[in-house]
């Protein structure tokens, strides 16, 4: 039997922190020291992975079961899923870890979602859903058979963002940003995706006319036709010259793909230059606003149906409506 920790005692057996890094090491000698890097969600992932082994059915806490959900479940989930899963995993195990999975009750969620809502009230509702989630879980592999305590526990009413990007403020931002952002911010103009969807993209993706792109989010597919200003984006895009070639269309200026966080930091530095306070990712709502037709932002953006098109475009907008006479 191995020695009990006397640091880091939040890890899970078998998950290390040295030298700033994570380390996952058997318990069998000769020990392998296997490297997860020093992130520590990242680690998690990683130690789960290689784990792999099922916890005793009669440990019927919400941490044991949080190590079958994090092997288990989140891996089959979308990468940015993933990430906002294992921080809200991270904030729940604080709380419930220790605690039996049947003995938390509604009054316990009500308590959390209270608590938490005082400073992140969208966080708080992840939560509660990935709690849910969990616990629907937790009785399909029979650690309890008691009624989920997150149904009919109300979450905070959250508002939609209505902000809409006028032309003259995408153009303000775009006069004063680097020439990667202004890439980025044509490409997720002309073809309405998300801005993880636009940074992905590469230069394979660019065949048969069209740019191929799988949205990460929901895993839609669109073959998008790459005329007009959308070819002369693209050929733009081209022609710069680099240090290096990259697989990427949106690199930096070492030919390196462009990061989520370069991206938000090189905005953030333009609109604030401009002295304009639009978000990245409300560009793609421009986009469903600019068309003037509903079926071809809902066809572009990759909507399910329309009334989820209609509603982000009249939310930005308005509703256009005739006068009495």
């Amino acid at each position: 039997m191995g020695r009990k920790r006397t640091t880091n005692k939040d890890l899970p057996r078998g998950l290390h922190l040295k030298g700033g890094r994570f380390y996952h090491v058997t318990s069998t000698t000769p020990r392998k020291w296997t490297p997860l890097g020093s992130d520590r969600l990242q680690a998690l992932v990683g130690w789960a992975r290689i784990e792999g082994a099922e916890p005793d059915p009669s440990a019927r806490t919400f941490e044991v079961i949080a190590a079958r959900y994090l092997r288990e479940i989140i891996p089959g989930k979308a990468q940015r899923t993933q990430r906002d899963n294992l921080i809200e995993l991270d904030r729940l195990n604080a709380v419930f870890g220790k605690v039996l999975i049947e003995s938390i009750k509604p009054f316990h969620v009500r308590q959390y979602l209270d608590v938490r809502g005082q400073t992140a009230k969208a966080r708080a509702n992840r939560e509660k859903a990935l709690l849910s989630h969990l616990f629907n879980k937790a009785r399909e592999w029979g650690y309890t058979d008691a009624p989920n305590p997150c149904q009919g526990v109300k979450g905070f009413t959250e508002s939609g963002r209505d902000r809409y990007v006028t032309d003259a403020e995408f153009k303000a931002v775009w006069a004063k940003a680097h020439d990667t952002v202004r890439d980025a911010m044509d490409i997720a103009l002309l073809t309405g995706q998300r801005p993880a969807d636009v940074l992905k993209i590469k230069r394979e993706d660019i065949r048969e006319g069209a740019l191929w792109i799988t949205q990460n989010k929901t895993g839609v597919k669109r073959a998008i036709e790459i005329t007009g200003e959308l070819h002369q984006v693209i050929e733009r895009i081209s022609e710069r010259k680099r240090e290096r070639y990259s697989a990427f269309l949106i690199q930096d200026d070492n030919g390196r793909p462009l990061s989520p966080l370069a991206l938000r930091s090189r905005f953030d530095k333009a609109r604030k230059a401009a002295g304009v306070s639009f978000q990245f990712r409300d560009i793609r709502a421009k986009t469903a606003s600019d068309t003037g037709d509903l079926g071809h932002s809902q066809r572009l953006l990759g909507h399910k149906n329309r009334d989820m098109t209609e509603h982000y475009v009249r939310d930005r907008i308005g509703q256009r409506v005739k006068p009495l006479r």
